[in-house]
């Protein structure tokens, strides 16, 4: 299979009259891209998107109506008060804990294998260390080393020892599930304190923060938790409901008995 890996930009080139049947694009963008004529069959599509239209018609609104039907937990992560964002964290914790329950019944190197060539289990779950680092020990906590060792950027994200992130760490299941639990146990002692006006980022901690926040960090309350949401914009700990769904579909049974059959997972979007 012939891979193109960082090539020169393809912004505004012309493909015509060849076949790209059965082709990966992987971490793409393809923002704007106009297709005459193609034929998609049996294609399968999962990433930030929006204002796609598909024979003229616009399609995200349906594919969210969708996705909250099949999955009601995703209308409670869209919090705006410092009550309902308490609330999106125990939901997401209670999706996490019942993935978790399945999975310890695993051998340990079952949750470090990779699978289709997305993360594994166990980067899944570091990857939502990095995250609340991202906006709590970052954003709202103003810590001066806020992102623990072990938590794993997207992928995407080529700089990560710049934020102290130990490349090199291979962490066991128990060690990655017990920095997650100190994480998101400040993380609620946060959110037990915090005021709308600090939530909205019209006065107090989140305000003073701004300036120090991550490049594309919003404040907490203008983050929701769908697909066109994606850690790239947003880093609130709501959207690791995409990290959690990723991280139990397309598993083989034998490595990570599954519930529900969700869609192809992304590869650190979150």
């Amino acid at each position: 299979m012939t891979r193109f890996v960082k090539q020169p930009d393809y912004e505004g080139a012309e493909f015509i009259d060849l076949s790209m049947a059965s082709a990966t694009f992987r971490e793409v963008d393809l923002s704007g891209a106009r297709m005459r004529g193609v034929l998609l069959l049996d294609a399968d599509i999962d990433g930030a998107i929006d204002g796609l239209r598909v024979n003229g018609v616009e399609v995200m609104p349906l594919i969210e109506a969708e996705l909250d039907r099949l999955h009601p937990e995703r209308l409670r992560l869209q919090p705006t008060t410092p009550e309902t964002m308490r609330d999106a964290v125990d939901v997401i914790e209670e999706l996490w804990q019942s993935t978790l329950r399945r999975a310890s019944v695993l051998p340990e190197e079952a949750v470090h294998r990779s699978v289709n060539d997305e993360w594994s289990l166990a980067q899944t779950l570091r990857h939502t260390i990095f995250v609340v680092d991202a906006w709590y020990g970052h954003a709202a906590a103003l810590r001066p080393n806020p992102f623990h060792p072990i938590g794993v950027p997207a992928s995407f994200t080529t700089n990560g020892t710049e934020f102290g992130i130990d490349e090199s760490a291979a962490p066991t299941l128990g060690e990655i599930l017990a920095v997650r639990a100190e994480r998101i146990a400040d993380l609620r002692a946060y959110l037990a304190e915090v005021t709308q006006e600090e939530l909205t980022g019209c006065g107090g901690r989140t305000t003073r923060s701004a300036a120090r926040r991550p490049p594309n960090v919003r404040p907490l309350s203008a983050c929701k938790s769908s697909s066109a949401t994606s850690g790239r914009t947003c880093s609130s700990p709501t959207v690791t409901w995409p990290s959690w769904k990723s991280s139990t579909r397309d598993a083989p049974r034998g490595q990570l008995p599954r519930s529900v059959d969700f869609s192809r997972p992304g590869r650190g979007t979150h």
